[in-house]
């Protein structure tokens, strides 16, 4: 009777292992497939690391993958992957100095537009 109550708990403890360990393997899948789908294929034209097949995009999502076992979270392995191939690998690139006038620009546009629309509509 005892033997039984030990082998029903041992099984129980299996059983809740491995449906543990499929469930946190769904969900960093799906979180490599939110970030991957972010990232640029540097071998292919503009298509995502997710959607493409080539040996880059594998070996991106193998790291992608591994760093996120290790714990980072997205914004860590962006900046890893931006370090090691340059911004170019983000679709969206940082808010940063180096970037503030691509930010910028198309409201600097608009503005300068609209001030040269005004100018014109003021001398007719």
């Amino acid at each position: 009777m005892k033997f039984q109550n030990f082998f029903k708990l041992i099984f129980f403890i299996i059983l809740i292992f491995f449906i543990k360990s499929s469930i946190s393997n769904e969900i960093i899948d799906e979180r490599v497939k939110k970030l991957t789908l972010e990232l640029r294929c540097m071998t292919c034209q503009n298509q995502s690391v997710q959607d493409s097949d080539s040996d880059f995009a594998n070996d991106v999502k193998k790291i992608v993958k591994a760093k996120l076992i290790e714990g980072l979270n997205e914004k860590e392995i962006k900046i890893f992957l931006t370090e090691r191939y340059g911004e170019y690998i983000l679709f969206k690139p940082f808010f940063n100095l180096k970037n503030l006038f691509l930010w910028l620009f198309p409201f600097i546009l608009l503005i300068a537009s609209m001030l040269i629309f005004l100018r014109n509509l003021k001398k007719n």
